[in-house]
């Protein structure tokens, strides 16, 4: 692996990001790209998207958003999805995104990140728990609701 590196999600590299594999069994926990990408048309000035490259391969997509004014605490600063290429996964790629994430959420005057997902075998739980995400509630659909202080 080279250095990763990001850049804002644009038209050269949107193609790329909705081609991106899943293992088998992750696609029930992640809704498709274009949900992600949708939420940066209806919240430009708060959505905040970013594709990780490796050299000029496309390998991963994070997606966030950071509003102030949201209705609902784990809706201000959230990491709505992340996703790593099935075949690029293990290499430190989701760690990278993450980090990154929270670089951008401190430089913006955060003292949190959220993220939201749904329990179970073969989900994100045990990537988020490895990169600091702690489990501190529930959404009313049964949805874990975990945070990292910054």
């Amino acid at each position: 692996m080279t250095e990763l590196r990001l850049v804002e999600l644009s038209a050269a590299t949107i193609v790329a990001v909705n081609a991106m594999s899943l293992k088998p069994g992750q696609e029930q926990y992640l809704a498709p790209t274009s949900y992600a990408v949708a939420g940066a048309v209806t919240n430009p000035k708060t959505a905040w998207q970013r594709v990780v490259l490796d050299e000029n391969e496309v390998v991963g997509f994070v997606s966030a958003n950071f509003d102030e004014d949201a209705a609902q605490e784990h809706f201000r600063s959230v990491l709505w999805r992340i996703n790593v290429d099935a075949d690029d996964q293990g290499r430190g790629v989701g760690r990278f995104a993450v980090a990154q994430l929270l670089e951008e959420a401190r430089s913006r005057g955060w003292d949190h990140v959220d993220v939201i997902y749904e329990a179970g075998e073969g989900g994100p739980e045990a990537f988020f728990r490895r990169v600091g995400f702690t489990p501190v509630g529930e959404t009313e659909y049964g949805e874990v609701i975990a945070e990292i202080r910054l």
